[in-house]
Formats: structure tokens, sequence, C-alpha cells
């Protein structure tokens, strides 16, 4: 499986350069996110699952954009073998539908704590269809504001 090739992505006009790899492993009903790097450290990030399954969401925070707020989900796992683009100014966040689930993703900034962001996954304003509802969230996580109080 041909997992990236930067002439493709520059091709397409998506971001061609990923300087920072990620790895979580999560048992099932684990959910992450959805988080965000602010400007000037946003992030586009390429996602996918080498065992198990996640149900993955993107959402646009771009200010100017016709589509704030609205988010794209899809299941990716080890079986379907997909992958997610996500480009820079959306949040990003994902729940882990099996045990032992490992997810990987390529980021095209390096990690910045004090550029971190989120918004909280159950926000009624972007209503995101989950799997299911009875997950497993970090305190930070369930902390995270609304988009409409993002700054």
């Amino acid at each position: 499986m041909e997992t990236y090739k930067e002439s493709e992505f520059s091709g397409r006009g998506m971001c061609s350069h990923f300087c920072q790899d990620n790895e979580s492993i999560s048992r099932r009903g684990v959910l992450r996110g959805l988080h965000f790097q602010r400007s000037p450290h946003a992030q586009a990030k390429l996602v996918r699952v080498v065992r198990g399954a996640v149900w993955d969401v993107a959402v646009d925070l771009r200010q100017s954009s016709t589509t704030r707020g609205r988010w794209y989900g899809v299941e990716l796992s080890s079986e379907n073998r997909r992958m997610l683009y996500v480009p820079e100014g959306f949040a990003h966040g994902f729940l882990s539908l099996q045990d032992g689930t490992r997810f990987i993703y390529k980021c095209s900034r390096e990690y910045r704590a004090e550029a971190e962001g989120g918004v909280r996954w159950d926000d009624p304003d972007i209503a995101v269809d989950w799997p299911f509802r009875d997950v497993v969230i970090s305190p930070r996580d369930a902390a995270l504001p609304l988009l409409r109080d993002l700054a």
C-alpha cells in the first residue's frame, strides 16, 4: 500500500510537506478531539488507521468559509485502508470503534503547546453524528469551548 506520495498531494493543491508523525492507541469508546493548532502554527494532517477502526471527523473552523461549523465524518479502518486529509483551519477528532485501535497521522507543522485549541465534541451547533454517545473523554477535552465561544 502506498500511503503517501508527494507528487500526488502537490498536484492536487494539498500540503505536500509533512514534518511530524504521531501515533495513538485507544480502546473502544475513547474519543479524542476536536483539536486544532492556531495560526500561524496551523497544521494539515493526513490520518489513517493501521489496526482497528475509528469514526474520524473534521470540522471547518475557517472564519471566512461558507462551510464554517460543518463537519465531515468517515470510518477509517485497517480493513478499508482509507485515509483522510484534514486541511489547515479544521478541527480534528476521532472515536475508537474497536479495542486496540492504532491511529497514525502526519502533520504539516510541529506541535506547539501554546497554539493548541479545540472545540467540544458534542457542540450542538456542529452536531456531529457520532456512532454512539457513551464515550470516554479526557477532562481536558470535556472542558473545550463551543465553536461560538472561540476567541
